[in-house]
């Protein structure tokens, strides 16, 4: 498995393992992802600010994406509860991580994010937040077996509610 950097290119496989999430999501009747996000403009913008990400086979085909930002989240400022870290501390974020349904129930996502705070570790970040859906289960047993922190409930721009986690990096 290897971790890249997304490309323009890479957009429409990109969409396609977004969608298997949303459809599993639908199944488990989750409404996350249920209303047109996230939209191709946001994913090429995650692209363009070269935060997409896509995990690849021993073949080199995606198999997983994600968007790893270190450039905070301005939701993140607001929380009903409380971050480990001040907001003055520089962390790193994780979001639109979506599993094609192929490689589902194999570690992928494990492997994302122990990636991701790699390079939160060499770059002397010391902390890593995350926010996910209230009925995403998958999602929050993922971070609790990862040793995140629950720190509270903070709202996305349309007012959506996110339960919000965080680890420090060692």
């Amino acid at each position: 498995m290897k971790l890249i950097k997304a490309r323009k290119e890479d957009l429409p496989l990109i969409v396609e393992i977004i969608k298997d999430a949303q459809d599993l999501l639908a199944s488990q009747n989750i409404d996350q992802w249920q209303n047109g996000y996230p939209t191709k403009s946001i994913l090429l913008g995650d692209i363009q600010n070269m935060e997409s990400y896509l995990l690849t086979d021993a073949k080199g085909f995606p198999v997983a994406t994600a968007m790893f930002s270190i450039k905070g989240e301005p939701t993140y400022s607001k929380i009903d509860g409380n971050w480990i870290t001040t907001e003055q501390t520089q962390y790193g974020v994780i979001h639109r991580m979506a599993v094609s349904k192929s490689y589902r129930r194999k570690g992928i996502a494990k492997f994302i994010f122990n990636a991701f705070e790699t390079i939160l570790a060499k770059s002397n970040i010391k902390s890593m937040r995350v926010d996910t859906h209230e009925e995403n289960y998958s999602m929050q047993k993922l971070l609790k077996a990862s040793e995140y922190s629950y720190c509270g409930v903070i709202y996305l721009m349309n007012g959506d509610k996110r339960l919000a986690y965080e680890k420090l990096i060692q």
